[in-house]
């Protein structure tokens, strides 16, 4: 399988013992017994096995891009195929979700715009992969989409500032926060309930370091239902934006490498149609954000 999201090289400032790669990390394999896989400058995915175990919170960090480097990417074996992709992040300790996000998604919902940042957690056990299928909760009526990018966290954060956000960032990648309505917002409570069932998390297909986004806030973001286009956005319509975010959640809680945080969803979701549309057994959603790829999901009932 070749993938059309090539690594680019920077050469940074002075004499540096090691040329810097921006990457694209995935994981590769059956569910529960994926291997970690980067992709070489052709868009192959070479195996990783060699170097880490796992693409996890022990491993998410610049060691790991040093050793890559020193064993050199095209060395690696090729991952034979045809492969499914996992989750692009194995055992987060967090995942973390901020509700209301973008000016233009409040506005549908007939919501203030935030003064604040709207946090919930995403129950890591609802993590699926960026093809896998959706599953329907029992008793759902409005189970909902919602493309959004996500922020992986490379390096413990604790009361940072704004300035110092993008040292304690490792990557970026797609999720889909999917949502059952009914769950999360008319049966009361906290929002944790209705984000956090099983299939509710497809993350990736792609871990990207950041430096392989040349610019954060202007990423197109697009969710089509069953071939229509059902949001389109941009990162610049976020109320609070990424180096914000990290700050602001490590007043709260102590973010760990690995940790997921998602960010906000642009407008277009079902629950703000009308009428509301909501998903059933036998749509397909395709998602897709400006260089971080792409998913491409089924929807099914759970048996």
């Amino acid at each position: 399988m070749v993938f059309n999201h090539l690594i680019g090289v920077r050469f940074p400032v002075g004499p540096p013992k090691y040329y810097y790669f921006t990457m694209k990390f995935l994981r590769v394999g059956d569910i529960n017994n994926e291997k970690p896989a980067v992709l070489d400058d052709k868009g192959q995915a070479r195996d990783l096995s060699s170097i880490i175990l796992d693409l996890d919170p022990s491993t998410i960090n610049k060691n790991t891009i040093k050793k890559i480097e020193e064993k050199k990417i095209n060395n690696l074996p090729l991952v034979k195929n045809p492969f499914r992709i996992g989750p692009c992040i194995s055992k987060p300790q967090k995942f973390i979700g901020v509700g209301l996000n973008y000016s233009d998604h409040a506005a549908e919902t007939g919501m203030a715009t935030p003064k604040e940042p709207i946090i919930f957690m995403k129950a890591t056990s609802c993590l699926s992969g960026p093809n896998d299928d959706v599953k329907i909760p029992k008793k759902s009526k409005k189970t909902d989409w919602e493309v959004e990018l996500g922020i992986i966290i490379g390096e413990k954060a604790q009361y940072i500032s704004e300035a110092v956000s993008q040292k304690h960032i490792f990557g970026y990648c797609i999720v889909n926060d999917v949502s059952e309505r009914e769950f999360q917002i008319d049966r009361g409570g906290t929002w944790d309930k209705g984000k956090s069932c099983d299939t509710f998390g497809p993350v990736g297909p792609y871990l990207v370091t950041k430096d392989e986004i040349k610019d954060i806030k202007n990423l197109n973001l697009e969710l089509k239902l069953n071939g229509n286009v059902m949001q389109k956005g941009n990162t610049n319509k976020m109320i609070f934006d990424v180096n914000y975010l990290v700050s602001y959640i490590s007043n709260f809680m102590t973010l760990l490498p690995g940790d997921i945080i998602t960010t906000g969803t642009p407008p277009g979701v079902g629950m703000a149609r009308k009428p509301q549309i909501f998903l059933k057994a036998g749509d397909e959603m395709n998602l897709s954000i400006d260089f971080l790829g792409s998913q491409k999901q089924k929807v099914s009932n759970l048996s």
